[in-house]
């Protein structure tokens, strides 16, 4: 028991490490490549970066639905949303006030709402069969579709600097690339470690699969997100969890329920989904309401998600 004990800490140590490590490579290379390529920070963050850290949640809920339930990749994807909007916003606004684009309300937090709520309509019934899951991608593509169109149409001005638009480096791929797979490495060493001590000291799968697993896969969001909320790119901190949240239900809900019917228990209808809608629709009123996020709000947001934490508890 011990050995196992001292092997899940160990997983966890390092995990947090890996994590670390891989956001300040991940940021750096990403700033240095919207200035290469002449795009905003919000436009990388809410797309290439959001989808590339969205990974350690399609892994989860994909095995976790095929190997133990449904019930866990679901859980997974509603605690993640719920943190990224709670603890990895909250904490990032407390590091430095985030500021609100005007392209980042227009284009895409639209999206992350209906995203929302097309999950807290389609599981009413208990279930959220292949239909569903065709229509979460087909949403999903025409996000991306309207993205590339806003691009096209209303082109980012260039930066003022000497690098900009000249193109991408290879050193900045490479640190990209270099900070996802140890975002993705550090994640599975956090969850595996978190997870076997949860399930050893006799956890239901389903609050793992809401708290650690949900944490665990927030964690890449939340080590970039607050890593560029330090080097005060703050555009970049929002458009990664706005961008992650859509791609999480669009994206890796609707990739698992084209593969297997996902079931949703009723408790999950009155509460975790309600929650996870509560939560993106307080974010927006926040937004709205100042276009930032000050250190108050996050103080609200990380404060409302130990609540949530803690009203899971059994």
């Amino acid at each position: 028991m011990l050995p196992d004990v001292a092997l899940h800490l160990l997983l966890l140590a390092g995990g947090v490490v890996a994590l670390y490590g891989g956001a300040e490579l991940l940021v750096a290379g990403a700033g240095r490549l919207a200035i290469g390529i002449g795009l905003r920070a919000a436009t990388v963050g809410v797309t290439v970066i959001a989808f590339a850290t969205t990974a350690p949640e399609l892994f989860v809920a994909t095995i976790g639905a095929l190997d133990v339930s449904t019930d866990v990749g679901l859980g997974a994807i509603v605690g993640s949303n719920v943190a990224n909007v709670g603890l990895v916003l909250g904490l990032s606004a407390l590091i430095r006030p985030l500021s609100i684009s005007d392209a980042a309300m227009r284009r895409h937090v639209p999206f992350m709402v209906l995203a929302a709520l097309l999950l807290l309509g389609f599981a009413v019934d208990g279930r959220i069969g292949r239909l569903e899951g065709a229509v979460f991608l087909l949403v999903l593509s025409a996000f991306t579709a309207y993205l590339v169109y806003s691009l096209n149409a209303n082109p980012a001005p260039l930066p003022d600097h000497p690098e900009a638009g000249d193109g991408a480096s290879a050193r900045d791929v490479a640190l990209v690339l270099a900070g996802l797979v140890a975002l993705v490495i550090g994640s599975r060493w956090l969850v595996r470690g978190g997870t076997g001590l949860l399930l050893g000291m006799g956890f239901s799968e389903l609050f793992v699969g809401l708290t650690v697993l949900a944490l665990g896969t927030s964690l890449p969001e939340l080590a970039a997100s607050a890593v560029g909320a330090l080097r005060g790119e703050t555009s970049f901190a929002v458009g990664n969890v706005v961008g992650s949240n859509i791609y999480n239900v669009l994206a890796v809900l609707g990739l698992v329920a084209l593969i297997v019917p996902i079931s949703v228990s009723p408790s999950t209808v009155r509460f975790e989904l309600p929650a996870m809608v509560a939560f993106t629709l307080v974010l927006v009123a926040m937004m709205r309401w100042g276009r930032e996020l000050s250190r108050r709000d996050g103080a609200i947001l990380v404060g409302g998600y130990a609540v949530f934490v803690y009203l899971l508890f059994p």
